[in-house]
């Protein structure tokens, strides 16, 4: 469903807003930036959550597309001989 256009705010979605505003955020202040607040992000997120939380989204993961991961690792096990 497309979104409306905003009556006070002129004529651009709110997606479209967000998009310009990262474009000119990753313009002006670079990849060291994302990379810094996403390790802070990661820092907190251990810190508030613990080992636990990343073991279960690991485990999470792994069942969407651990088969097939799994499955290669076996063929190639297989192969090494």
């Amino acid at each position: 469903m497309p979104e409306k256009k905003s009556e006070n705010k002129g004529d651009i979605t709110v997606g479209e807003a967000g998009r310009k505003g990262g474009e000119r955020t990753a313009e002006s202040h670079g990849k060291e930036f994302y990379e810094e607040i996403g390790r802070k992000g990661g820092e907190k997120t251990a810190k508030t959550h613990g080992h636990e939380f990343y073991k279960q989204i690991g485990h999470k993961g792994g069942e969407k597309g651990g088969q097939k991961v799994k499955s290669l690792i076996e063929k190639g096990k297989g192969t090494e001989d």
